[in-house]
């Protein structure tokens, strides 16, 4: 396993500086300067040239780039143009809201979708199947945007069972910042159960369907030990691989449930940040993302590798 760790963490590093310059490269096709943005009316030719060289704009495009790279080899993600605050700060103090949303998303999605999934999968072709599968198709159609103004409408507006933004961080009040996520990971996480409830469904079947199964069960074992101990766990090693892609996609759907919450994450800075031109901000908020799911993968290569001895490295 420490041979597969060192092997990502290596890929990892040429992977980031791809990305960064793409994201760097891209800047100059949006059309406007980032002076111009910030000038807004008083923005004249003249005040766009000063400010342009204030930020450092009018220096060589290969310059910037590496002095970017040797500032965020060393934790500097330089400073917002708009704001001036730099970009670490700001990127770190948005960045436990929106773990604590995708995290929650993740947790409604392997509950729900784990569970619905295994239900479905020990009986393939029954009711509850049949029911699972409508189920799963409308939550694959749904976006989460109509899912969480649903959720705030019925729960929050109608029934006050919870607040209809109400983030507050974990230190301040740990009951609080439960209750702000319910809505929002529900929002964030059924979409996604609805994937993982058809990967686990899928690998469910495949499992019990196996001699092995049929070997236990002609031993005397109880069939709800083979489903748990032994059906699950093996149906677990494809719902992993599901899991990852599963959390890239939720870090970009967060945006818009972080619009719709209200919440002070990274999404919603780096919206703002896009339509601002505040280029300094974009590329370190996906800088700062891309490293977020390529941790994500690595716990689930290690997992994979702990469910399943023959993905190890030899």
């Amino acid at each position: 396993m420490g041979r597969l760790i060192g092997y990502r963490l290596a890929l990892a590093l040429p992977q980031l500086a791809l990305l960064s310059l793409v994201v760097f490269s891209l800047t100059y096709f949006v059309p406007g300067s980032p002076a111009a943005a910030i000038l807004g009316f008083q923005a004249t030719p003249e005040r766009v040239a000063e400010v342009e060289a204030q930020l450092g704009l009018d220096r060589p495009a290969l310059v910037r780039l590496v002095d970017w790279y040797a500032g965020a080899f060393t934790g500097d993600l330089g400073q917002s143009y708009v704001s001036g605050r730099p970009v670490t700060d700001m990127l770190l103090q948005r960045m436990p809201a929106t773990l604590s949303l995708v995290l929650g998303g993740v947790v409604v999605a392997l509950v729900v979708g784990v569970g619905l999934g295994a239900l479905a999968g020990t009986r393939p072709g029954g009711v509850a199947d049949r029911v699972i599968a409508a189920v799963t198709s409308v939550g694959l159609a749904v976006p989460q945007f109509w899912i969480g103004l649903v959720l705030t409408l019925v729960f929050a507006v109608r029934l006050g069972w919870v607040p209809v933004i109400g983030y507050i961080p974990l230190e301040q009040d740990p009951v609080a910042w439960a209750r702000g996520l319910i809505l929002p990971s529900l929002a964030l996480g059924l979409s996604a159960a609805a994937l993982i409830a058809r990967q686990t469904r899928a690998a469910m079947v495949t499992a019990l369907s196996s001699r092995y199964v049929d070997a236990l069960t002609a031993t005397g074992i109880s069939r709800s030990r083979v489903v748990v101990r032994y059906g699950l766990k093996n149906a677990m090693v494809p719902v992993l691989a599901a899991t990852g892609i599963t959390f890239s996609i939720m870090i970009g759907a967060s945006f818009v449930v972080e619009k719709v919450f209200g919440f002070p994450g990274v999404g919603s800075l780096l919206l703002t940040s896009v339509i601002g031109k505040d280029y300094p901000v974009v590329q370190g908020g996906v800088l700062l993302i891309a490293c977020l799911v390529i941790a994500v993968n690595l716990l689930i290569d290690v997992g994979y590798g702990l469910l399943n001895p023959k993905a190890r490295p030899q």
